[in-house]
């Protein structure tokens, strides 16, 4: 458990956000300009970005204590911070990103020592290669295989929707090695070998994380690329997958609750007044977000004390992605029917959401996830969803 003053941590990062946020709409534009908002040095992604203790010289300080963001609880914290300035920055920022989550899980010495070198260098992004154009993110239905050739085993697949997947250094490809549920493994690649071809995406909206595909054309893989390998096969594989979502639905549920928050602030601070109804309708918007804030820090308190429940983060997300969507389709109302091209930080808000509710599963999926739980009998605070 964090013993972080994540008061003073958030205080700290609210003129990060506020610089992301005077960045935004460049990087929303053009997703190349994020390198403007890297190399100004407003935004200290190498000290955000989760590092273990020794491969950083200069980690974060907050009133003089160190604060390596490795814990679910400090990354709510941060993300929701900076996403009141911009959430795509804080998913397409370089670092190690949720392929630091898995080799945490899974990652040998040897492997986690390979990883966050070369990722500790600035400028390095890195990939998490899960989801497919045919399957989703339904890691038991994986088509993505390594299969023998020339007598050594390569990747041949295609992935797609992967995030900063076509400037990324390197990054991890879940692919299947045999049938049935242990059957699938997952691989640290680097992107220069030959076979890996990635290029960038259109989207409308989270432009800064550059969504991606990349066709995996006979990557070769080493023996040292096993993730897990050290393990059982019933520790590895689709269990780093499902461990490493459980961390993360409560920091995707804290950038909607970012959002949320700047929608708000928004539209308080290019109107001067309201009707009593509309000021109703915030403060229960106020409300509401309130309580969604502190579900969120109670799934990422769930998250460190046991990653194989994934329970509340599911009810975070959903819970947090409901409001969010609810707010930024409200909120233009308020400031006239020409609101979204008046205002075209708000309406990029709008635009980010849906993009918020494909990360690590939409909110069909945490529900049934949360009536599993439920069912099992490890809900106990479902009602709020």
């Amino acid at each position: 458990m964090t013993t972080v003053d994540l008061v003073a941590l958030r205080d700290h990062l609210r003129p990060v956000g506020a610089a992301l946020r005077e960045h935004a709409l460049a990087i929303d534009a053009d997703p190349a300009a994020l390198q403007v908002l890297l190399d100004s040095g407003a935004l200290p992604y190498r000290q955000l970005g989760g590092f273990p203790p020794g491969y950083l010289d200069d980690p974060l300080r907050v009133r003089g204590v160190p604060v390596h963001v490795r814990t679910c609880v400090e990354r709510v914290v941060v993300a929701e911070a900076l996403a009141w300035g911009d959430a795509s920055v804080v998913v397409g920022a370089p670092g190690p990103s949720m392929s630091g989550v898995v080799l945490d899980d899974l990652a040998d010495d040897e492997q986690r020592d390979r990883f966050y070198r070369r990722v500790a260098q600035p400028g390095t992004w890195t990939f998490f290669g899960l989801t497919e154009p045919d399957r989703g993110s339904d890691a038991a239905a994986l088509e993505t295989a390594v299969v023998e050739a020339d007598g050594a085993p390569v990747l041949r697949g295609h992935k797609k929707y992967v995030g900063n997947v076509a400037r990324a250094s390197l990054g991890v490809v879940f692919a299947r090695h045999r049938p049935g549920p242990l059957g699938v493994g997952v691989y640290l690649v680097d992107t220069d070998r030959p076979g890996f071809d990635a290029a960038p995406l259109v989207t409308t909206g989270m432009r800064a994380v550059q969504l991606g595909e990349v066709r995996l054309r006979d990557v070769p893989l080493l023996a040292q690329d096993t993730l897990g390998r050290h393990l059982s096969p019933s520790r590895r594989g689709l269990l780093g997958a499902v461990r490493t979502f459980n961390r993360l639905r409560p920091v995707v549920a804290s950038l909607a609750v970012g959002v949320t928050q700047a929608a708000l602030d928004y539209v308080r601070a290019e109107r001067s007044s309201f009707t009593a109804d509309e000021r109703w309708r915030l403060e229960t918007f106020d409300d509401r977000l309130h309580a969604a804030r502190a579900l969120v820090l109670q799934a990422a308190r769930a998250a460190d004390a046991d990653a194989a429940d994934g329970t509340l983060p599911a009810a975070a997300k959903a819970t947090a992605l409901d409001l969010a969507e609810e707010v930024t389709h409200a909120v233009p109302a308020l400031l006239g029917p020409g609101a979204r091209w008046e205002h075209p930080y708000l309406d990029k808000l709008v635009r980010d959401v849906p993009g918020l509710e494909m990360m690590e599963g939409t909110r069909t999926v945490q529900r049934l996830t949360l009536a599993q739980g439920w069912l099992q009998g490890r809900a106990r605070h479902a009602e709020l969803v």
